[in-house]
């Protein structure tokens, strides 16, 4: 085998490796693009974020995500994308993504709002409670009970 085969060889076997990643960083926007979009219908129908069953998948997937980003970001891994079909997909598939986490970020806003709110109306009748059955007044002393002094007709 010449060198220039042997260069041509590798070239193709590198452009294979890379479609190969492309395709499985597909498969994984895929993934978690889907997952956004469940969790999105979730909180939709108004259920709090701390109830969903996504959140542990979508974090381990936007983990790999993350990684898989900060490996091309650094210089460790390329994402060369010779086949202008596959490049097309992938920014596709980035672009929905984003879409959808864009939504998710709105949404996940709303129910940590809403979720205060429920808190917030606890809490304030808790408090409402107490101070109706509190023995003491806003200065910290004793208050003074209104005492019901009526007269009896039966007598």
């Amino acid at each position: 085998m010449s060198v220039a085969q042997a260069n041509s060889q590798a070239t193709r076997t590198n452009a294979a490796n890379g479609d190969a990643r492309i395709k499985s960083l597909i498969g994984l926007i895929d993934v978690l693009t889907a997952l956004v979009a469940e969790e999105n219908a979730e909180l939709a129908k108004g259920l709090p974020a701390s109830r969903l069953k996504q959140v542990d998948e979508k974090n381990r997937l936007a983990e790999i995500f993350e990684r898989s980003v900060a490996e091309c970001a650094a210089g460790g891994t390329t994402l060369n994308v010779r086949d202008r079909i596959l490049r097309e997909q992938l920014l596709d598939r980035i672009l929905k993504l984003r879409a959808a986490m864009d939504e998710n970020l709105v949404r996940l806003r709303a129910a940590i709002e809403a979720s205060n709110r429920r808190i917030e109306a606890v809490m304030q009748a808790i408090r409402e409670q107490i101070a109706a059955v509190s023995p003491y007044g806003a200065s910290g002393r004793v208050a003074a009970r209104a005492v019901s002094s009526g007269t009896s007709r039966s007598a």
